[in-house]
């Protein structure tokens, strides 16, 4: 199985390198110091990656922030130095164990253990990663854009609207905006329902923020939005009118 390690600790990459390169099933790919660097191996490279161990606590970008960040992620094992993180680290179906560090190689064994019995049974995990926004629902607050290699987290909330530009989508916030390779159909499949809306081919708004509607417009912060004809009714309904 072929493995990587992305930790900020150099020893700590060090030490589950060893263990990787020692152990008969597996397979030592390369090493991380943060999970920037993965992702851009994960998107270029042609080698599946089977195991993932990745650490927690990383400056910008966290673990689970890697995680949710990659579609189809191989199976991962978590290194932290809080078990605190136990009950969390399990809500993703990826995981399959976590390593407290300092790592002992009983414990590393264990954790290998646990992935040979499920590799097996779930499916998909062995495909090779790809980035992609973070699949949102209506609990969800924020997503990942990916703008200049860099992964810019965008909070739902600010969101006032969405324009279709060709190829690009022109995310506007209340603090800024942002242009990203994309569509507005993969971006409005992304969005909960209860706040956003497809008001016109090229726009999509979030309800909350419309100050006025006339005619076939709203008012969204200073920008005038259409209302196509077809979609107008769909509007007013979701409006919360006395």
């Amino acid at each position: 199985m072929n493995c990587i390690v992305i930790d900020d600790e150099a020893l700590a990459r060090t030490i589950i390198s060893k263990m990787i390169t020692s152990h008969p099933a597996l397979n030592f790919i390369d090493e991380f110091e943060n999970a920037m660097e993965a992702i851009k191996f994960l998107n270029q490279s042609t080698v599946p990656i089977d195991i993932i161990f990745l650490d927690i606590h990383m400056p910008g970008f966290t673990g689970f922030d890697f995680i949710q960040t990659i579609k189809n992620p191989p199976l991962v094992i978590l290194i932290t130095s809080d078990r605190n993180f136990a009950i969390e680290a399990f809500e993703y179906k990826c995981i399959v164990d976590y390593l407290v560090k300092p790592i002992t190689e009983e414990r590393f064994l264990k954790a290998i253990s646990k992935i040979e019995a499920k590799k097996n049974t779930l499916p998909s995990y062995l495909e090779r990663a790809d980035v992609h926004v973070a699949q949102p629902t209506d609990a969800a607050t924020e997503f990942y854009v990916n703008i200049d290699r860099r992964l810019i987290k965008i909070n739902m909330a600010s969101i006032n609207v969405i324009e279709a530009k060709g190829d690009y989508i022109l995310i506007k916030t209340e603090d800024k905006n942002y242009t990203v390779h994309s569509t507005l159909k993969k971006i409005e499949d992304k969005l909960p329902v209860s706040s956003f809306l497809k008001v016109h081919r090229t726009y999509i708004i979030n309800i909350k923020k419309i100050i006025d509607i006339e005619d076939n417009s709203v008012l969204i912060a200073k920008d005038v939005i259409p209302v196509s004809r077809s979609n107008r009714p769909e509007l007013m309904k979701r409006l919360n009118m006395l």
